[in-house]
């Protein structure tokens, strides 16, 4: 049995992970953490009584500092499931992973990783392409681009020679430059998640798309990592390793 402390419990994704651990059967939720002090939840980590085999986060990036100093204290693997995180918050935990595995990933989907995969295989055959990502989704979303975007950009642009520019929308005359990769956000209605890959030349254009249909997908990649970053040693870790085992 998996014990699991869930900060952001209250929120839509952590209610997802709650109800996906209890249908899993190896999983034991020991404290639900919410800032708002919502649903019975534990308003902050101080209140938690207990040991626990991994937090899963899926709060907001804010609390990656209360989160990474936690952690290491109680040394509990951490899972962060959260995006925007500005560059201290990237070094929080880049520092707390030499101390404790630390899984993060800004999208849990397995297909995600599966199209990353195939996306880098594509673009080392086309290297001089023209690369746009566009993502969409639902209009609630606080930060643009989405995470994933991003790390499908940094993915693709890991396997490129020379220095890859990313474009964020297009405006005005922009004329495209060489090795640039547009990437584009759309936020409309109550889209779970899309996100589509064109990698095109003069003579084809080559599509990858995936589409998100439950926020229970997550849910599942997340339980999966948590299992996964239970056994592991002190590193930072992220879906290809998940995959990759």
């Amino acid at each position: 049995m998996t014990r699991l402390i869930l900060f952001g419990a209250a929120g839509r994704m952590g209610k997802e992970v709650e109800a996906a651990a209890q249908k899993a059967g190896d999983f034991e939720i020991v404290s639900r953490v919410d800032v708002s002090g919502a649903d019975g939840c534990l308003p902050s980590l101080d209140g938690v009584t207990g040991g626990a085999d991994a937090i899963v986060d899926f709060s907001h990036h804010a609390a990656t500092k209360t989160l990474t100093d936690y952690a290491v204290e109680k040394k509990i693997p951490l899972l962060i499931a959260t995006t925007g995180q500005t560059d201290e918050e990237l070094g929080l935990i880049r520092a707390a992973a030499k101390t404790i595995p630390v899984f993060f990933a800004a999208n849990y989907s397995l297909g995600i990783a599966a199209l990353i995969h195939a996306a880098k295989a594509i673009v080392k055959l086309y290297p001089d392409a023209d690369i746009e990502i566009v993502e969409k989704h639902h209009n609630r979303k606080l930060d643009a681009p989405s995470g994933t975007a991003l790390s499908i950009a940094r993915a693709i642009s890991s396997v490129r020679e020379g220095e890859t520019a990313f474009c964020y929308g297009r405006g005005g005359q922009m004329k495209r430059q060489k090795n640039e990769i547009g990437i584009h956000a759309v936020r409309l209605g109550n889209i779970v998640g899309e996100h589509e890959v064109l990698i095109g030349t003069d003579n084809e254009t080559i599509t990858l798309k995936h589409e998100a249909h439950s926020r229970a997908l997550f849910a599942d990649g997340a339980l999966a990592a948590a299992r996964f970053l239970s056994t592991r040693k002190p590193g930072l870790y992220a879906m290809t390793d998940l995959v990759g085992d």
